[in-house]
């Protein structure tokens, strides 16, 4: 169970990408593209429109689910690992959880403050992983929360951590994705690197609980990068 509630949050964390299925009007599902950002607890952030039809449903019903998918093993889209989290919508007013949207999103920045876009949270109560063909899952939103005071801890922290890591590891970060990056977000089971105009996820090997486990993952994965680049 651990190593699939794992998979489901990096899956979570990475996407870049996802579909939102809401209800329309009596009750027709209706399916629209979003772009989904995780805050630290692993609730799910998007920045919507208030013009959208598919806000317009979540004011209606607030039940929803996204689905996230990875990169397949082969041309079988089948083979794909996915995870649908399903949830109660909410829209809030929240600059941290703006800040972390932007952060993953900087390009949304452009239009993050015209009248009509907020951010909304989606609070995950369930979901279903597929791990590839015929792998399924289905967990409860408790089986996925990370542990909250972990959570706490790497939050706390995190300011302190991309500064630091910014200011005083440039290179380090660079060897890890291969160019020229800095830390936008950290969190108990990874973190984020702007590279260029994209933002890349990197994973942890495990859940770290505190500052301590953040800076023993990157000093593995540093090290791991420049054994690779010797060989």
């Amino acid at each position: 169970m651990a190593d699939t509630v794992f998979e489901v949050r990096k899956l979570l964390r990475a996407a870049r990408a996802g579909t939102l299925a809401t209800l329309a009007d009596g009750g027709q599902p209706f399916a629209s593209l979003v772009t989904p950002a995780c805050a630290s607890d692993l609730s799910v952030l998007l920045l919507m429109s208030d013009l959208s039809a598919h806000t317009r449903h979540l004011r209606a019903e607030p039940k929803c689910s996204v689905l996230v998918v990875g990169a397949p093993e082969g041309v079988n889209a089948q083979t794909a690992p996915r995870v649908t989290v399903t949830g109660l919508a909410e829209p809030i007013d929240d600059p941290a959880a703006k800040a972390r949207y932007l952060a993953i999103h900087p390009y949304a920045a452009r239009y993050a403050d015209f009248g009509d876009f907020r951010v909304w949270r989606l609070r995950v109560l369930g979901g279903l992983y597929v791990g590839g063909f015929a792998r399924a899952q289905r967990l409860k939103g408790s089986d996925i929360a990370p542990d909250p005071a972990a959570v706490a801890a790497i939050a706390s922290a995190e300011a302190e951590i991309i500064a630091h890591c910014n200011q005083d590891h440039a290179g380090a970060l660079a060897a890890i994705v291969g160019e020229p990056a800095c830390m936008v977000a950290a969190d108990i089971d990874g973190c984020d690197l702007s590279v260029g105009e994209r933002v890349v996820r990197v994973d942890w090997s495990a859940p770290v609980s505190d500052a301590g486990g953040v800076r023993n993952e990157l000093v593995r994965l540093t090290r791991e990068a420049r054994e690779r680049a010797s060989r």
